[in-house]
């Protein structure tokens, strides 16, 4: 019975081992024989990093001198063509000077008449209101002695009773009434006009002097020239046209100083700042570039459109004539730039609520593995911990379908 015991034991344990190496062979098989998911990988490597932001901007001239038309006229003659380079002093356009000189001589007539009419002001009057008020004051004198005369004689008679005392009293109401003629016609004389009428008198000779000077200034810009050494980048007039006052008839600038006016959408403006590089193409030249900084940052915000904005003025470092005033390019700001930084693709950085992990390549597994970043562009992110240089990571599966999970056995593909 012991033996018969005994066999029955090993029997068991027999049969147990046997099924524990069946199930270990099973899951040794499946194990070589499954096929491992596919995952797109990186590995960590040193580079330098750099935060943009991009927009357009409209480039300007530094110096510039467009040359405006003073007064309405006809451009009689054009010195200059588009893109020629030109001095300072340099002739440009001649327009005709008719209206010039008709406006010159009106002036000059109005200046002629407010001085006349201040020198009547001053000597009493004009020549013939001075005649004419010096034979009224003649006959007035003559009258006023005539009547002297009468008063006195009557007044000898009536001493004499010769003449009534009525007599005597006309002719002293007729010596009265001289002498007051003879006071008005001389106050007519030297007071005619008072401090007032003088002032206004003086006004208006300081005025139509004033109109002469710029019908004559007006004169001297028949005759446009540079005032600075730069290059005609714009000649919209043509010979023979006419051209109202205040038109621009084309603009002259130094094409080596330009300026970038730009603005930003106002969640940008914020990491704006003076000095900060700047890199500028334009579609007409899209084999070139030029390079620039930040001249003047946003100091408010606007309304451009729909889009709150701020106003940023771009220099341009290295403007060779190239760039054309007026036209439209891209400026992209280096916001932040951090050189030779350990970073992985942005693709594999994952995040867990506050938490940034991921996923490590160990062992041909995934192993969570949690990391410190800081900067962050659109493509790449600085690793600061929990990486080390060639540690290879994972972007994504290569099937959609798959997710990632802690401890997947993968396959590492480019």
């Amino acid at each position: 019975m012991a033996n018969s015991g005994q066999s029955r034991l090993i029997t068991i344990v027999s049969w147990f081992f046997g099924l524990l190496l069946i199930v270990f062979a099973f899951f040794l098989v499946r194990n070589l024989t499954r096929e491992k998911v596919e995952v797109r990988v990186a590995r960590a490597s040193f580079e330098t990093l750099s935060r943009t932001v991009s927009t357009n901007g409209k480039v300007e001239p530094v110096v510039d001198f467009p040359a405006h038309v003073p007064f309405p006229s006809v451009i009689q003659q054009l010195y200059v063509q588009v893109g020629q380079h030109v001095q300072a002093g340099a002739l440009l356009v001649q327009l005709n000077d008719a209206d010039a000189k008709a406006r010159i001589a009106s002036a000059d007539a109005a200046l002629i008449s407010a001085k006349v009419a201040l020198r009547d002001i001053d000597q009493g009057g004009s020549f013939d209101d001075r005649n004419r008020f010096q034979g009224e004051l003649s006959s007035a004198k003559l009258e006023q002695s005539q009547a002297r005369t009468n008063l006195e004689t009557l007044q000898e008679l009536l001493a004499k009773g010769a003449a009534s005392s009525g007599d005597v009293t006309a002719a002293q109401q007729r010596v009265t009434a001289a002498d007051a003629a003879v006071k008005n016609i001389g106050a007519r004389t030297t007071q005619r006009y008072n401090v007032e009428d003088r002032s206004l008198a003086q006004a208006r000779v300081q005025d139509a002097e004033a109109a002469l000077a710029a019908a004559r200034n007006n004169e001297s810009n028949v005759i446009i020239r540079s005032p600075i050494a730069g290059t005609v980048y714009s000649l919209p007039s043509l010979k023979y046209d006419f051209v109202p006052a205040g038109v621009n008839i084309l603009d002259v600038a130094d094409l080596n100083r330009l300026q970038i006016r730009a603005y930003f959408d106002e969640p940008e403006i914020g990491r704006l700042a003076q000095g900060q590089p700047v890199t500028i193409t334009w579609d007409a030249k899209l084999d070139e570039q030029w390079h620039g900084h930040i001249e003047r940052a946003p100091a408010t915000v606007m309304a451009y459109g729909t889009r709150n904005v701020g106003e940023c003025l771009i220099s341009v470092d290295d403007a060779r004539g190239e760039l054309i005033p007026n036209s439209t390019v891209t400026v992209r700001v280096t916001e932040t730039q951090h050189s030779n930084v350990l970073s992985v693709p942005r693709e594999a950085l994952h995040t867990d609520g506050a938490k940034d992990f991921v996923y490590r390549i160990v062992n041909g597994k995934l192993k969570v593995t949690p990391v410190q970043v800081n900067l962050v562009t659109l493509n790449s992110v600085e690793i600061v911990g929990g990486l080390a240089p060639n540690d290879q990571v994972v972007l994504r599966a290569k099937s959609p379908e798959t997710e990632l999970t802690n401890g997947l056995e993968v396959k590492p593909i480019l």
